[in-house]
């Protein structure tokens, strides 16, 4: 039976939690009668649902940060964990290290959130790592070391936007793409650039490509899968799994090195010497490089090609949401995002053919209408 005494002048709670180990929780001097009530019954509430905790035994955050990233790893993808790992120990450990986790509140997350902005850091980077302590947070409550997430009521940091960073991405000229694929050191080479080029798939998706996803009749690829980190994945989303119409260059170039390509166990399109699929540092140290440098053409990632699709699919006015659907990306949002920049604010042909559609062509219509007046 839980009771409240009176011990050197501090009252004490004494209590029996869900387990039936006997407790105290002394508290300050000074401490009111009703207030230790208060205490006691929330101590109660907790037991009732099993939920109690000594505050002794709760970990620090740290603690509970390494053990998230130990039980996420198997569930998600291996450049996802980096991600996350990148996020505790570079700036979520450093900030919070042992402090218990059931003392970290809204007041902490604030002040964590002021300690990066006077650092310097990016808002696209402070936004991912609130997201990942949200996660450790919300960890935390399903192992009831805390009752409630501070990181869910926080207002979430403005700055610059992706849209505004997606300003920085490169986008290579015609003349600079036909030097890029003058300088490839070989047919296989050549028609990796291409198909990066002329389909906007990713890195991962273009070097887990097999010969049985593309359709020859329809002229399109299946994206499949993807191959990152020495491992095959499914693609990155509902969305990313699509069928991507190629150009007739493309189509002509594909078939020319199926000719060529040597047989591999994986029925890759673009399998190394051995074949198996390309490691994406030996893509970028041995091909892409050394052909950008070939062609005189400034560093740039590999992932810009991705972008030089988008771009041309964009000055050619295709619509945002074959653009999308190409891409891949989750949603148009996500598109006009990172390319919004890149679209016309004004289109007067659209507004011309709008007025056409309405009033008909032609100077006849424009004089009856006067007419009329």
């Amino acid at each position: 039976m839980a009771c409240i005494r009176e011990r050197r002048n501090r009252l004490v709670i004494d209590f029996y939690d869900q387990h039936g180990k006997r407790r105290w929780k002394t508290l300050k001097e000074g401490t009111t009668k009703r207030a230790a009530r208060k205490t006691l019954r929330e101590i109660e509430n907790d037991i009732e649902k099993g939920s109690y905790i000594a505050p002794t035994e709760v970990p620090g955050f740290s603690t509970i940060a390494d053990t998230w990233l130990t039980i996420k790893k198997p569930n998600i993808r291996h450049s996802t964990h980096l991600q996350y790992q990148g996020h505790v120990e570079n700036h979520l450990k450093p900030y919070f290290g042992i402090t218990q986790i059931n003392k970290l509140n809204y007041d902490s997350i604030e002040r964590f959130i002021k300690h990066c902005q006077d650092k310097g850091m990016s808002t696209p980077m402070l936004k991912k790592s609130l997201v990942t302590l949200g996660a450790i947070f919300t960890y935390a409550i399903r192992k009831r070391y805390i009752a409630y997430n501070p990181v869910r009521d926080i207002e979430k940091p403005k700055g610059q936007s992706t849209k505004e960073e997606a300003k920085d991405i490169t986008i290579l000229t015609p003349e600079q793409i036909r030097a890029l694929l003058e300088a490839a050191p070989d047919v296989k080479s050549k028609t990796l650039f291409m198909t990066a080029i002329l389909t906007g798939m990713r890195q991962g998706e273009i070097l887990g490509l097999k010969w049985d996803d593309i359709d020859w009749t329809a002229g399109q690829i299946h994206v499949k899968r993807t191959f990152n980190y020495g491992r095959f994945y499914d693609p990155k989303s509902k969305t990313s799994k699509r069928k991507i119409d190629l150009a007739p260059q493309l189509i002509a170039q594909l078939k020319a090195w199926q000719l060529a390509c040597p047989p591999n166990n994986l029925d890759l399109v673009f399998p190394n010497g051995e074949g198996k699929p390309i490691n994406d540092s030996n893509l970028r140290s041995r091909i892409f490089d050394p052909g950008l440098k070939k062609a005189k053409i400034p560093k740039i990632r590999f992932h810009d090609l991705r972008h030089c699709y988008a771009s041309f699919l964009i000055d050619q006015g295709e619509s945002p949401k074959y653009i999308q659907t190409q891409m891949g990306h989750s949603s148009i949002n996500v598109t006009f995002d990172i390319y919004g920049h890149l679209m016309k604010d004004t289109n007067q042909e659209a507004a011309t053919r709008l007025g056409n559609a309405i009033f008909g062509n032609g100077s006849k219509t424009v004089a009856k209408q006067q007419k009329g007046l």
